[in-house]
C-alpha cells in the first residue's frame, strides 16, 4: 500500500513509518517541522529514515522533496490548504495515517493558537483531502486525555467524554467528532486512535519520561506533581506502533463499512501504574537516588488514567504487553547512546 503518514519527524510517526517500511509499504512521510522541541531531535529521527537534514531543510514546497527507497519525505503544514490538495492529488495514497498534530497538555495553556491551527484547521483539511480525493481509510490520533474527569476506571471508548481539563483534549475530541461527520457524510472509514501515555526511545524532550531521566542524570530535582499521587497507563511506543500498523493494514470490507464507517480503540497497556512507582523503575536503571521536588496538582492534568482495550483484542487480536521496567530500560540505553 501507500500510506502517507503525517508527522513522520515526530516520536510515534517515526516509529509507524520505520514500521511500515520494514513491512514493505511504500510511506510518504509529511512534517512542518516546527521548533515546538528540539528540531535536531526530529531531524536525527528522519536520518534513521534515510532522509537527510541538509536537503531536509530545502523541503518548503512540494516540488521538492527527499527521496529513499520506499520513503519520501515533505516538509509542509497541514494548515496549509493550498499545497496539501496538491500532494494528496499526486500521490494518490491508499491510507492516510494523521499523527501530526500540536502536542502536550501544558503548552495548550500557553499557547492555544497552535492548537487550533494545527489540530482543528490542520485536521479539517486532511479530512477535506481524504473526501475528495477518494482515500478509503483515515487512521488518526486522539488522546486518553479525552477522558477528562470522568472517575470511571478502566476507560472505555463507549464512555461519555464531554469533560475535556485542557484545550489540547477540547481539540482530540473535536477530531473524533469531524471524523464521525465526515464518515457518516462520505462514506469512507476512520478509526481514531486514543494513545495512553506514550513512553520510549526518541520520546519528545517534554514527556515525563524524559524529564526525569534527564534532571536525574545531570543532578537536579524532579518535579512531582500532585505530591506523587497519580497513576499512568503508561504504553511503550513499540506497542502504540505494532496496534497503529495492524489496524493500518487490515483491509476495510463492505462488512466492515455496514458496521459503520466510524471507529474509536484505546491503545494502552491495560494498567495503571503509580507515578512514583514509574520513578522507582527509572532510578533502579540509572542506580541513582532521584531529588524530588513536591508540586500540587496542575492545571489541565488528571488523578488516574487506565485503558480498556477489549475492542482491539477482539477486532486486531492484539494487546500491548510491555512491562514497564523493560521500556524504561530501553529508554535510558538510548538516552545516554543519544545524549551522554
Amino acid at each position: 500500500m501507500k500510506i502517507l503518514v503525517t508527522g513522520a519527524a515526530g516520536f510515534i510517526g517515526f516509529f509507524v513509518s520505520k514500521s511500515l517500511l520494514e513491512k514493505g509499504h511504500e510511506v510518504v512521510g509529511l512534517d512542518n517541522i516546527n521548533d515546538y522541541y528540539d528540531v535536531n531531535l526530529k531531524y536525527a529521527r528522519l536520518n534513521q529514515l534515510g532522509i537527510i537534514k541538509e536537503k531536509a531543510e530545502e523541503f518548503n514546497a512540494l516540488s521538492q522533496s527527499n527521496t529513499t527507497k520506499s520513503f519520501s519525505f515533505i516538509r509542509l503544514a497541514l494548515e496549509d490548504r493550498e499545497n496539501l490538495p496538491r500532494l494528496f492529488k499526486a500521490q494518490d495514497f491508499d491510507v492516510v495515517c494523521n499523527l501530526a498534530a500540536q502536542a502536550g497538555v501544558r503548552y495548550s495553556l500557553e499557547n492555544p493558537e497552535a492548537y487550533v491551527d494545527s489540530n482543528l484547521v490542520g485536521f479539517l483539511n486532511i479530512l477535506e483531502c481524504c473526501r475528495n480525493f477518494k482515500i478509503r481509510h483515515l487512521v488518526y490520533a486522539s488522546s486518553s486525555s479525552v477522558y477528562g474527569l470522568n472517575d470511571k476506571i478502566p476507560f472505555e471508548t463507549t464512555d461519555t467524554v464531554d469533560h475535556p481539563v485542557s484545550l489540547y483534549a477540547a481539540t482530540k475530541k473535536s477530531n473524533e467528532l469531524m471524523a464521525h461527520s465526515y464518515s457518516h457524510l462520505y462514506g469512507f472509514k476512520t478509526t481514531g486512535l486514543r494513545f495512553f501515555t506514550v513512553y520510549g526511545p526518541w520520546g519528545r524532550p517534554d514527556m515525563a519520561m524524559f524529564l526525569f531521566t534527564d534532571a536525574i542524570v545531570n543532578n537536579k530535582p524532579i518535579k512531582v506533581f500532585n505530591n506523587g499521587k497519580l497513576e499512568r497507563d503508561f504504553t511503550y511506543i513499540d506497542d502504540i506502533t505494532e496496534g497503529v500498523v495492524r489496524i493500518i493494514q487490515k483491509p476495510v470490507t463492505e462488512q466492515v463499512k455496514k458496521k459503520g464507517a466510524f471507529k474509536i480503540y484505546n491503545i494502552g497497556n491495560s494498567k495503571s501504574v503509580k507515578l512514583m512507582d514509574f520513578i522507582t523503575a527509572i532510578e533502579d536503571s540509572l542506580g541513582t537516588i532521584a531529588k524530588k521536588e513536591m508540586y500540587p496538582m496542575q492545571p489541565g492534568d488528571v488523578e488516574k488514567t487506565w485503558a480498556n482495550v477489549d475492542d482491539l483484542i477482539a477486532d486486531y487480536d492484539y494487546r500491548p504487553n510491555t512491562p514497564i521496567q523493560d521500556g524504561v530500560d530501553n529508554f535510558i540505553t538510548w538516552y545516554k547512546e543519544y545524549y551522554l
